[in-house]
């Protein structure tokens, strides 16, 4: 499969199944386009010669026939054995069934996630930690991701995980790298020093401009938390040489104009970004909807449009969505399971049980163990065949070696269905891919004119 497209000032065609990227004149891309569309040769040389003459038409045949022999155009369908070993990598450890903000798009329900507001207690984080270690197998480097709710109101908690982690680990030759995502609310000046001075990798919640933040992050009696929000952000990612973190934000049907947001982050000094579209039910009153799709993509190229312009005058912005690795990335069969959920990453809640991923959280149907017993892989199976290579609305699209078949929650919450993916989440993950793609043919670009 061949994608072809055009932003802003180039013409580019991506050949989905080798991961090579194409950057193309006006005749090439005529001729790739044409032949992706299964018109045969003898088509696209008499269209060629007839507009462009007949010595390039055969110069554009002929480089495009040299490309397919080396297998990064028009190259054959890999077959992948996606069949996993069992082998759990990462967790998500929700310290907290319980939040000091009431952000009104919660997925997690205001932070309990549907159930009972709770700590998690130390001896069950130690739990979580000794059955990562024991379903890693030999699996040499682990992942713990201290979630919530909010995971430093649980901050004790979190100092002894990561202390006993460390230490079980390095008996067994292995190594857990640890994250914590939290709002940034209440960072105390003990939290930043001990979260920078053990390098957990780091992502905070910052919707972008003020008045966009304050309408949905709020406080539990109400009022906006945006200040203090970007305070305590501005603190802890000076204290790290503003290395290792993420700036995350949520925009809404209120913030089709999500770029300003991004300028926003970037004008208070922070350049590793991302921001997200809310997932919800489509009557919910901050949904996107997909009449919102053309000013969305419009609005994504801008953005990328932007980001080059700001990379040219040497001020590199990552936004997490557009930085495609198209050399040293994952291999194919990562790519095309996608995030893990329900087989190398799971979640645990603070009694201890595993879930899929921490969006599936309390929902009882989808509880797969204890980390005192282990997993019931059973109650995992039905996430067997939801990667991008069983899905059927996956098979013909572009992106989905950038994808893996699209968040499994967000199917399931709004198509009760785990094969059927949230469309128009897909809709725009296939712009973002666009977008990064063009920004990867810049750099490569700019790199051949020195």
């Amino acid at each position: 499969m061949v994608h072809t497209f055009s932003l802003h000032d180039l013409k580019l065609a991506l050949d989905v199944e080798s991961g090579a990227l194409h950057i193309l004149d006006d005749p090439s891309y005529q001729a790739v386009e044409m032949l992706a569309r299964g018109k045969s040769a003898s088509v696209v040389q008499q269209t060629l010669a007839a507009g462009w003459g007949q010595k390039t038409a055969e110069q554009v045949l002929a480089e495009i026939a040299d490309l397919q022999a080396q297998e990064i155009l028009f190259s054959k369908k890999r077959e992948l054995a996606l069949t996993t070993d069992n082998v759990v990598k990462a967790l998500c450890l929700h310290l907290a069934h319980e939040c000091n903000m009431r952000c009104t798009y919660c997925f997690a329900s205001e932070g309990h996630y549907g159930g009972t507001r709770g700590l998690m207690p130390l001896t069950t984080a130690k739990q979580a930690v000794d059955f990562l270690l024991e379903a890693s197998k030999e699996r040499r480097h682990c992942e713990i991701d201290f979630f919530g709710g909010e995971p430093t109101l649980n901050f004790a908690v979190l100092r002894e995980t990561v202390a006993y982690g460390k230490e079980q680990a390095a008996k067994l030759g292995k190594i857990i790298k640890f994250t914590i995502t939290t709002n940034a609310l209440h960072l105390t000046e003990e939290m930043i020093d001990f979260i920078n001075g053990e390098q957990l990798s780091l992502v905070l919640s910052l919707d972008g401009r003020q008045t966009v933040h304050d309408r949905f992050r709020v406080l539990p009696g109400g009022g906006g938390t945006w200040q203090q929000v970007l305070a305590n952000s501005k603190k802890i990612t000076a204290a790290r040489q503003h290395n290792n973190y993420y700036l995350r934000g949520t925009y809404t049907r209120h913030n089709l104009d999500f770029t300003e947001d991004v300028k926003e982050m970037v004008r208070h000094g922070f350049t590793s970004l991302s921001l997200e579209p809310v997932v919800l039910k489509p009557e919910a009153e901050q949904a996107l909807q997909e009449e919102d799709l053309p000013r969305l993509f419009a609005e994504y190229e801008k953005l990328a449009a932007l980001l080059w312009e700001w990379e040219e005058l040497g001020k590199k912005v990552y936004f997490f969505h557009f930085e495609l690795d198209l050399h040293q990335g994952p291999c194919a069969k990562k790519r095309a399971l996608g995030c893990g959920a329900g087989s190398t990453y799971l979640a645990v809640t603070p009694d201890g049980k595993l879930y899929p991923c921490h969006q599936f959280a309390g929902q009882a149907e989808f509880c797969a163990g204890h980390v005192a017993d282990g997993v019931d892989y059973r109650q995992l199976s039905r996430f067997q065949g939801v990667d991008s290579v069983e899905k059927e609305a996956c098979r013909a699209c572009f992106a989905r070696f950038f994808c893996g078949g699209g968040c499994h929650a967000a199917a399931w919450n709004i198509n009760d269905d785990l094969q059927q993916p949230y469309a128009l989440g897909c809709e725009l993950h296939r712009k973002r891919v666009e977008c990064g793609l063009y920004l990867q043919a810049k750099r490569a670009l700019a790199a051949l004119n020195g």
